[in-house]
């Protein structure tokens, strides 16, 4: 079924009811920035995966990690298997097209690792494929996806997933949950810098 473009204030209207809806989520993206600032810190690495506007945001939670968020901090490694781009084209012309990301997954990724996908329907089969040989490479999986059920979700460790009713306000939602785990991230920074014997106890040291 085909979504329903939002126009003018219907589109406003769509997106402050996403809002709402998303608040319980709010608690996935700030676990996401703690664990992933102890992944970072121990020197693992994010590898962030979506096709069309979801590639761009994928690109653009890279950017945050290896610049900056908001305040000053040290880089770290973070990879958009989006963007580059003769690795995309010589995959492409040689493998099969689900393969496109995948294959960048299982040379970038090492145990411990992170893979963010990205995907408004959660059914790209290039993404769900690289969500499957993440997994099978040892990596994390943590999805943003639309409504579920979903092929993405079933292949991810989590998801944080919006059940909006046009994909725009589903890409609008997804960055604000990015937006939420580089925060979360930067936060958990100050706590592990000042005090790496103190965390807090809710989530922050496990994946559990």
């Amino acid at each position: 079924m085909t979504m329903p473009v939002p126009y003018g204030l219907d589109h406003l209207r769509m997106l402050r009811s996403a809002l709402d809806e998303f608040a319980p989520s709010v608690a996935i993206a700030n676990r996401w920035g703690r664990q992933l600032a102890i992944v970072l810190e121990g020197g693992g690495r994010l590898l962030a995966v979506g096709n069309g506007g979801s590639a761009a945001q994928a690109q653009h939670l890279t950017a945050e990690l290896v610049g900056r968020y908001r305040d000053d901090r040290a880089p770290f490694s973070a990879i958009c298997l989006s963007a580059e781009t003769s690795t995309l084209t010589a995959i492409a012309n040689d493998y099969p097209a689900e393969e496109l990301f995948a294959r960048q997954v299982e040379a970038h990724g090492r145990p411990g690792d992170v893979l963010a996908v990205l995907s408004t329907s959660g059914r790209s089969p290039n993404v769900v494929a690289a969500a499957r040989r993440a997994r099978r490479c040892g990596l994390r999986v943590w999805a943003l996806t639309g409504a579920r059920p979903n092929p993405l979700a079933e292949e991810s460790d989590e998801v944080l997933a919006v059940a909006a009713g046009s994909t725009a306000t589903v890409q609008e939602m997804h960055l604000v949950a990015l937006h939420l785990v580089c925060a979360a991230f930067d936060r958990a920074l100050t706590v592990v810098e000042a005090a790496p014997d103190q965390l807090p106890v809710d989530g922050v040291g496990s994946f559990s």
